[in-house]
């Protein structure tokens, strides 16, 4: 039978009005006709139509004049090729232009799906029995575009769920590339994504063993101005596009966090940032970092990613790299395991695979942890999440795909520390979806991307067919003893107790020749 678990009447859909103001470029032919529309304007046009405009989008953002003015920034070559000095525009041309190269996009207007959970940083002024969380969201937007949204939320004592509702303004990262790249994993990674390998090698001629960002566009954009070729110059765009997966993002100070979107930068995630896994990692000397893994998605080709934050304002993000990093589902352990990172992952796509790595960015030799074992999960298995550390073992919500392509949730448990060792998974469903939760962006499934154990309970926040996402909750109890006498379980016991017998046999077998 199936545990009983209790779903919260709680709800959290996606919001249309929540916009950002995004760069808007339709060719450079087009770019320049547009600046000498607004070049051709008097001065007193130029005010009458940019001024109602900053009233009223000044209310539907916190800096609409900073915006335009970075956006006006962007186009600065179609500024010279109308003719026009940039330097000589003043504040309200910038502004005007800025304008007609701004469009707002709705982050959340399709879906709002995926949860994973987290403890809050802050702790501060909360009484016994409560716990502030961040729960980070897929939001997905006008084009099947997904980008990663936050709320935060209070677990009272009986472990109610408030979800405190999102600020009225939504802020992009200031995008920062500082970063040092290792000439090695920069080339092999390149090479993984398809980038012609000629061209490969002679950038590999021209770059240290070590190189910033800086240099790196130098060497592209001269070699490439050398270039007649077209295809031979997309092949360099391609290396530049990647190098924008390895930056810092940083938000304002004053951003709530639900005003912090983390939105696609490199082309290489243009079409989406999917499914990020958060973690709350405990360091070998106590210290607190989280970690979240996601799949950056180009239309064609799946690049897993690592993000790393302390306070949820600043973020480093980076490429995986490695044989195991490759599809989707990658979930950090939350702790390292004899000394090294451990992570899950789901290279083939419909099995769960345990890799372990000295360096958060390397993951190799994956070996294959679970296969499909009962009809819910016939078409896969993966995790949805990272494992949870209990008494009795590691914690694994899972997701089992069966007939009809339904997503049902279900739970492993694993050696604390042998990972490889299944102590057990449950032969039934966790949760599935209900005749309530079964319509939406894609029907029938439900899923998750991370749970949290809070009050002797395990709460777990999921999608509901791709759409909204809600919480359910079981007692931690209930969920370890089930697994502890499933089949798996009961299989597992058996096994070792047949060894033990082979062992003892070899034993006494060993000691009675040694008599004789």
């Amino acid at each position: 039978m199936r545990l009983l678990v209790e779903r919260k009447p709680v709800k959290v859909y996606p919001d249309p009005k929540r916009v950002i103001a995004r760069f808007f470029f339709n060719g450079d032919e087009r770019a320049v006709e547009v600046v000498k529309h607004v070049m051709a304007l008097s001065d007193k046009d130029v005010f009458g139509i940019i001024s109602p405009l900053l009233q009223e989008y000044s209310k539907r953002h916190r800096n609409i004049t900073k915006i335009l003015t970075r956006h006006c920034k962007k186009v600065v070559n179609a500024i010279k090729d109308a003719g026009f000095d940039p330097e000589s525009l003043d504040k309200y041309q910038r502004l005007l232009i800025g304008s007609y190269f701004t469009h707002e996009y709705s982050i959340e207007s399709a879906a709002f799906f995926n949860p994973s959970i987290v403890e809050d940083p802050d702790q501060s002024e909360l009484v016994e029995g409560e716990k502030r969380v961040i729960i980070s969201f897929r939001a997905v937007g006008e084009g099947h575009i997904s980008s990663v949204v936050f709320r935060r939320a209070l677990i009272d004592k009986d472990n109610n769920i408030t979800v405190i509702p999102a600020g009225n303004y939504i802020d992009e990262a200031e995008v920062i590339k500082n970063a040092v790249y290792n000439k090695k994993l920069f080339l092999k990674k390149a090479a993984d994504s398809k980038i012609d390998i000629e061209i490969l090698d002679e950038l590999g001629k021209k770059l240290e063993e070590k190189f910033d960002y800086a240099t790196l566009r130098r060497i592209i954009l001269d070699t490439k101005n050398l270039q007649e070729d077209d295809l031979r110059k997309l092949e360099y765009d391609k290396i530049l596009w990647l190098s924008d997966t390895y930056h810092e993002i940083s938000f304002s100070r004053d951003t709530d966090i639900s005003d912090r979107v983390i939105f696609p930068i490199s082309e290489f995630e243009r079409k989406g940032i999917e499914d990020a896994r958060f973690v709350r990692f405990v360091k070998s000397d106590g210290s607190v970092i989280y970690y979240a893994t996601y799949t950056a998605f180009d239309g064609a080709m799946i690049m897993p990613k690592l993000l790393q934050t302390t306070d949820f304002y600043d973020f480093k993000i980076s490429p995986l790299h490695g044989i195991g990093a490759q599809n989707k589902n990658l979930a950090l352990f939350p702790r390292k395991i004899n000394g090294k990172y451990a992570m899950m992952s789901r290279i083939d796509g419909w099995n769960n695979y345990l890799m372990y790595s000295d360096k958060l960015t390397v993951w190799d030799n994956p070996v294959k942890l679970q296969s499909p074992m009962f009809p819910w999960e016939f078409i896969q298995i993966g995790n949805c999440g990272s494992p949870i550390e209990t008494k009795d073992g590691w914690l694994v919500i899972t997701h089992g795909v069966g007939p009809m392509r339904r997503y049902c949730l279900g739970a492993s448990l694993f050696n604390l520390d042998d990972p490889s060792i299944e102590i057990g998974r449950l032969d039934e469903p966790l949760v599935v979806p209900n005749t309530d939760e079964r319509e939406g962006y894609v029907p029938n499934v439900l899923y998750s991307c991370g749970s949290i154990i809070h009050n002797d309970e395990l709460i777990i926040p999921y999608g509901l067919s791709d759409y909204c996402s809600s919480f359910a909750s079981v007692k931690i109890d209930l969920v370890l003893d089930k697994l502890k006498s499933s089949a798996c379980a009961i299989a597992a016991q058996e096994k070792a107790a047949l060894k033990d017998k082979v062992v003892m046999k070899e034993t006494t077998t060993l000691k009675e020749e040694v008599k004789k």
